[in-house]
């Protein structure tokens, strides 16, 4: 099944191009979801007429993406929770703690973003990956220490 990508999708390609997918996937998923069009020559033709403002617009969301990078690259955020003597943490530290720090800087990360594999759940350094475009990605760091009566969380 052949549609047009309504939307940049990370899987598939970026706003405006022609993809095979699976019908059910298709079916499914993407059209009802509006992420894209069933390629048929009215579809084709509209996209072409509009594929100044679509390249456009996808040349504004890389050079978002660029600045937003070099924002990121090398950070190291510190998060302040409680912990045991064990150096295990009393809870745990999640991409939605994350982006709430990095709003603390003023500086806009969705949680959807930070691709934490697992919860962090030990005091220590911890590397994060941070999705900042389409197939572009920056490494972070976050130093997890314990709460203490001059640490703020």
């Amino acid at each position: 099944m052949e549609v047009i990508l309504k939307e940049t999708i990370d899987t598939l390609g970026r706003e405006g191009d022609i993809v095979n997918v699976k019908p059910g996937y298709g079916r499914n998923y993407l059209l009802p979801q509006g992420k894209a069009v069933l390629a048929n020559e009215g579809n084709v033709a509209m996209f072409e007429t509009n594929k100044a403002a679509i390249q456009a617009r996808i040349e504004g969301e890389m050079k978002t993406a660029d600045a937003l990078s070099k924002k990121l690259a090398g950070t190291t955020i510190t998060i302040a929770v409680l912990a045991g003597t064990d150096e295990r943490l009393f809870g745990s530290v999640t991409n939605g703690d994350i982006s709430k720090k990095f709003a603390d800087v003023n500086i806009d990360v969705d949680k959807k973003q930070i691709l934490l594999q697992d919860p962090i759940k030990t005091i220590g350094e911890h590397t994060v990956t941070v999705k900042v475009g389409f197939q572009k990605s920056v490494e972070i760091t976050i130093q997890v220490v314990p709460l203490t009566e001059t640490a703020e969380a």
